[in-house]
């Protein structure tokens, strides 16, 4: 049984599956900044940064208030879409609620800004549900290990005694920026052998494998479901 008290989850791509929305809102952001356009697979290289450092990534040119420009065009489309939330990943809910009757504290670290953040939080019924969450406006962008050293902090738990979950680079790496264990997550943003370097001590690429994963004696046909 793996020995952890506190899981931290990343939001887009790992709880949500709002990546199809993110790379809409990105695109039309461009298209309405006159900015060439960035394809699928180069707008998710970036999600999981704050949204000030994606657009940078993505276009390094921009002064501030192009950036601003950008992020506003951004805002107004993906809050658009956003009318209907992101339905939350197949098993989530579900492995959420199990992780806490089964006494682990749960945490958020996610690229969204903290208004973006609350608003699916209540859009879910989640806005009081987890210890503690942050978001990239109000600590420092993944990866830098801030984010992490926060809710450790709040939640009274080593590093050693946390997971990480997270469907990028950004994730995994602000996890061992941490000193903390990871869960790579393959259905979101990034390739799962993408994320593999590394090293997590868990790949999945549906959730209720970590759900499985993370209770004692399970019957191993539950891990497969």
């Amino acid at each position: 049984m793996p020995d952890y008290d506190l899981l931290v989850f990343d939001w887009d791509g790992t709880l949500a599956d709002s990546i199809g929305r993110i790379v809409d809102a990105m695109q039309h952001a461009a298209a309405s900044c006159d900015l060439a356009p960035r394809d699928a697979t180069q707008v998710k290289g970036i999600i999981g940064l704050g949204l000030p450092e994606a657009i940078l990534s993505l276009y390094p040119q921009l002064d501030e208030a192009a950036v601003g420009a950008f992020r506003d065009q951004y805002a107004q489309r993906y809050i658009a879409l956003e009318a209907t939330p992101s339905p939350l990943f197949d098993g989530v809910l579900e492995g959420l609620e199990r992780f806490r009757r089964d006494g682990f504290q749960l945490a958020v670290a996610t690229g969204k800004a903290r208004r973006g953040l609350d608003r699916v939080l209540k859009a879910h019924g989640l806005d009081t549900f987890f210890d503690i969450t942050r978001a990239a406006d109000e600590t420092r962008s993944k990866p830098h290990p801030l984010m992490l050293e926060e809710i450790l902090q709040h939640c009274g738990v080593g590093p050693e005694r946390a997971l990480m979950i997270g469907d990028s680079a950004f994730d995994l790496q602000m996890a061992r920026n941490a000193g903390m264990p990871c869960v790579a997550v393959g259905y979101g943003a990034i390739e799962l052998k993408a994320l593999l370097a590394y090293e997590p001590v868990l790949a999945i690429d549906r959730f209720p494998q970590l759900t499985a994963w993370l209770q004692p004696g399970e019957p191993l046909s539950a891990r497969s479901e």
